[in-house]
């Protein structure tokens, strides 16, 4: 199988070490992952991700809606002209970032964010347009928090910001990690030459695969977003709780058990996702197994402790051991599409027997 190769691309030494040490510091997880899959893809994606964070960066410092409007814009202008990043980052550093962290800040500013634009901008053209698109609806997205007049809306409830409805919690997931989906897609059909008939049936599922790990960690997080404000479970599922968990005052196993079954209907659409690629997209397919696999551990281990969920006992996260066996399992699966298959049918059975075992005792 001939790979995609019209352009070349070619980055520095340095460049491809600041890349891995950017994604160290933004993301542990990511930068696992990242190094399975094959370059160019691997910088493609990289980059990308990079770009997503300061998306992300924007909306969650404490401008003012009218201040962040500006900085949207100004991103805007600087994913169709990169060159520009020295003078737009000039302006940015001047900029007082509060609800940041400092290397959140820093990637913001000419010293460690003018090299991210630099590859950007050395991308070749046809893959530099994909996630100029994609990146620009993720952007998009996060404008339309600040509009209440679009969706997703978001409402206040009890001094914290709560997404309204179902349909407003999935809008959120598509435009913070379904363009992400999107994008990973696009990028890997070019790089493997994947067939169109095949390509038709990655686009179809995308969405599901940046959902369904969204969804994983905004239940995963739901104590420290609640800290900061803000709950991305919907109001009209909360109000079936009686907005209990908002106050961390836990929820019916029956509740728990919906919000969890809802994520795993996502994580079975990110799996059929994952048996479409073909087995000459190697990288790709060890990388999303890496993220496929702690995902399904994660929602088990929340199922275990589904007694405590939305308490102030709220605090999960999958061992190293766990995390090692995921490996593990990624290399022995990596092209045994019926292998996955029956993972990903073992776990959802085991964690809905976890959730009605439960249900049972507490009835």
């Amino acid at each position: 199988m001939v790979l995609h190769t019209l352009d070349q691309f070619e980055i520095s030494t340095a460049q491809e070490s600041y890349l891995q040490d950017q994604l160290n510091k933004v993301s542990r997880s990511f930068a696992l992952v990242i190094p399975f899959v094959e370059n160019p893809l691997r910088n493609y994606l990289a980059a990308s991700y990079l770009l997503c964070r300061v998306v992300d960066n924007i909306e969650d410092c404490l401008h003012s809606p009218l201040e962040k409007e500006k900085r949207f814009a100004e991103f805007s202008e600087l994913l169709q002209t990169p060159q520009r990043a020295a003078e737009v980052l000039s302006l940015w550093g001047k900029k007082d970032w509060a609800g940041l962290t400092d290397f959140e800040e820093r990637i913001m500013g000419v010293q460690e964010g003018r090299m991210l634009w630099e590859i950007y901008a050395a991308i070749p053209s046809d893959e530099r347009a994909v996630i100029r698109h994609w990146v620009s609806v993720m952007a998009e997205g996060m404008r339309q928090l600040n509009n209440p007049t679009t969706r997703p809306y978001l409402i206040n409830r009890r001094g914290i910001q709560v997404l309204e409805t179902k349909v407003d919690y999935d809008a959120y997931c598509y435009f913070v990690a379904g363009t992400v989906g999107h994008l990973a897609t696009e990028l890997v059909v070019q790089h493997y030459s994947i067939p169109n008939e095949i390509a038709a049936v990655l686009r179809a599922g995308a969405e599901a695969c940046g959902r369904s790990l969204q969804k994983t960690n905004i239940i995963k997080d739901f104590v420290e977003d609640l800290e900061r404000g803000i709950c991305y479970l919907p109001d009209a599922w909360l109000r079936e709780a009686d907005l209990a968990p908002l106050a961390l005052q836990g929820a019916s196993l029956e509740w728990t058990a919906m919000v969890l079954n809802d994520v795993l209907e996502e994580l079975r659409d990110a799996t059929d996702y994952l048996l479409a690629l073909p087995y000459h997209a190697a990288g790709y397919r060890r990388a999303s197994l890496l993220c496929l696999l702690p995902a399904y551990e994660t929602i088990h281990l929340a199922a275990k402790n589904a007694a405590i969920l939305f308490t102030p006992a709220h605090q999960f996260k999958i061992s190293r051991l766990t995390m090692a066996r995921c490996l593990a399992d990624s290399e022995a699966m990596l092209f045994d599409n019926s292998a996955i298959d029956a993972y990903s049918r073992r776990q959802t059975k085991a964690i809905q027997n976890d959730l009605l075992a439960r249900v049972s005792l507490q009835a």
